[in-house]
């Protein structure tokens, strides 16, 4: 079985909009959190910052631990190539603030533009299970 660890961010802005980005290499795009895939030996909270300001060029402050998601992908549903098991997931989620930046969309990376979407508008946008988890992690379900 294969483990993929990755960190994200809940980021909500004063008019109750919440920062998403589009991820791409899915079947079809699909808007979920800013964040991905810790590199080798790469401390979570730093990858989290990192990985908000590659999808959406803004700078984060963390201001907390939501919580872990861990979830299996059957092997038929895995999306890598060559892939024959299933993939262990563990998914760190934290709240966060933006602290300077500019909404910048990603360029060659794994999705290609970020988004301010209202809070009451999430429910009926095509979005990663990521999101509702985390929204439920934040006590901001919809």
């Amino acid at each position: 079985m294969d483990m993929r660890v990755a960190a994200y961010c809940v980021i909500v802005d004063d008019e109750d909009r919440l920062l998403l980005t589009r991820w791409i290499e899915g079947r079809t795009p699909a808007w979920s959190l800013p964040g991905g895939g810790l590199e080798p030996g790469e401390d979570p909270a730093v990858a989290a910052r990192r990985e908000v300001w590659e999808e959406s060029g803004y700078e984060v402050r963390l201001d907390g631990l939501l919580g872990v998601d861990s979830h299996v992908v059957p092997a038929k549903r895995r999306l890598a190539q060559g892939a024959t098991g299933p993939l262990h997931a563990l998914r760190i989620v934290y709240r966060a603030t933006i602290t300077g930046g500019t909404l910048t969309h990603e360029v060659d990376g794994s999705s290609d533009m970020a988004e301010w979407i209202p809070l009451n508008r999430v429910r009926a946008t095509e979005r990663t299970g990521l999101v509702d988890i985390a929204l439920g992690m934040a006590g901001l379900g919809h």
